[in-house]
């Protein structure tokens, strides 16, 4: 991009060479999309109207998961929903006066859990798993982030011997998918991880899985990398997207147009404020995640630990512990509830005995989520030009360099690297 930002009034344009390609967001996807792009020879500026990684991608787990290729709409989750619903502070939660709102989504969520609907979403994340983990460390060898990357592995946790069945069928859906893993008990389970509450009978160890270091310095170091290959970041939020003949506009809310050749939306929860302008009515909804984040040396954590009947994980981080998770179907606007970080810090206390609560730090993020747990990746209906890239739901920092491979693809009219077509935006039509 040759052309320097000119201003008039409030009014910003590139008049003699619009943006290569302008991605609209600067969460983990985005910063990936960008880095991707890079990489293929492109020119990127990306528009944020936060920081880099203010929202969702500062405060989240660190897990690259890519063992997680299950939805969520299993049928083990969906027999728990009643109970679920029942604690308000529980797992999962729909506040009162968002029930109605999100009825559409929770149909088309149970519609995902039927066995037909499992297998394909199964074997999309199987396909999006393999491409976000070899893209993924394409990436850290590239921007020198290999530091931040540390494969300790992860340990599910089961309190009764039904709890333990009850997973067995998804471990035999990772063995197909060539995924390692080991049950174990006692001693075993004791090794991995000290102190744990003899509650636990048993549990499942992955040691392929990896985390990051710090999340929101995973994402900022990204940052950097991509300014340091020229990228530009701009401050400012969309409002709307017009196609245009050989690119589209963005018009910002401070009334500022900004040209582009493509552009990609990458906004995470926010980006439906976008993608309804354009005809796509997607079923993106906000599932709002509580964590609290403990000063180091809390507890001696060895690994990330995994409670999965009670939604939420525990993350050694080099800046804390980090307990967190659990699920509020609550939209954009609604003013955060922090007893459900409380709740879940509570039985963290319990099931690690010698865990100090003091001197946490609580947090809320919007995880943006589809109801068949697959992003939207691929063309809006009304440009080529206009990409979407968002609905990762827990996985954005895991599938998101797999997610920029797709979107460098796509803008640059290659064959993807994988089939795009279980997460293409008309899916839903």
């Amino acid at each position: 991009m040759s052309g320097q930002a000119i201003e008039i009034g409030l009014e910003t344009v590139f008049p003699d060479d619009p943006i290569d390609v302008l991605i609209i967001g600067a969460g983990i996807v985005a910063l990936a999309a960008a880095q991707k792009l890079q990489a293929a020879g492109r020119q990127v500026a990306l528009l944020e109207r936060g920081g880099v990684a203010a929202a969702t991608s500062s405060g989240n787990a660190g897990a690259l998961a890519f063992s997680d290729i299950l939805p969520l709409a299993t049928s083990g989750k969906i027999a728990r929903v009643p109970r679920w619903l029942m604690d308000p502070l529980g797992p999962l939660s729909i506040p009162p006066g968002y029930a109605l709102r999100i009825a559409p989504w929770l149909l088309r969520f149970w519609r995902a859990g039927w066995a037909d609907r499992i297998a394909s979403s199964i074997a999309a994340q199987v396909a999006m798993m393999g491409l976000a983990e070899a893209e993924m460390d394409r990436m850290i060898a590239e921007s020198g982030l290999g530091d931040l990357i540390h494969p300790d592995g992860s340990l599910e946790l089961y309190e009764s011997e039904a709890e333990f069945q009850d997973s067995l069928p998804g471990w035999t859906q990772r063995t197909k998918a060539g995924i390692a893993f080991e049950h174990v008990r006692g001693a075993a389970m004791a090794d991995l991880q000290p102190g744990l509450s003899p509650q636990f009978i048993a549990g499942t160890f992955v040691p392929g899985w990896r985390n990051v270091s710090d999340p929101f310095i995973f994402a900022t170091r990204l940052a950097a990398d991509v300014e340091g290959r020229g990228g530009i970041f701009l401050q400012g939020e969309a409002s709307q997207v017009f196609p245009q003949e050989s690119g589209a506009r963005v018009v910002l809310t401070d009334g500022r147009i900004l040209a582009a050749k493509q552009v990609v939306v990458a906004a995470g929860a926010w980006s439906r404020r976008l993608t309804d302008l354009l005809g796509d009515y997607l079923p993106l909804e906000t599932e709002r995640g509580y964590n609290t984040t403990l000063p180091l040396g809390s507890f001696d954590l060895r690994r990330q630990l995994i409670f999965g009947a009670h939604g939420f994980v525990i993350s050694r981080l080099t800046t804390g512990l980090r307990v967190g998770g659990a699920v509020e179907l609550g939209g954009l606007d609604r003013p955060p509830n922090f007893k459900r970080s409380a709740a879940m810090l509570k039985k963290a206390m319990g099931f690690l005995p010698g865990l100090s609560a003091e001197g946490g730090v609580q947090w809320m993020g919007f995880r943006p989520s589809m109801p068949d747990s697959l992003p939207v990746i691929g063309p809006s209906r009304a440009s080529p030009h206009i990409v979407y890239a968002f609905g990762h739901g827990h996985l954005g920092l895991t599938q998101s360099a797999g997610t920029g491979r797709l979107v460098a693809d796509l803008l640059n009219g290659q064959p993807p690297a994988i089939d795009p077509a279980p997460f293409r935006p008309s899916r839903f039509r």
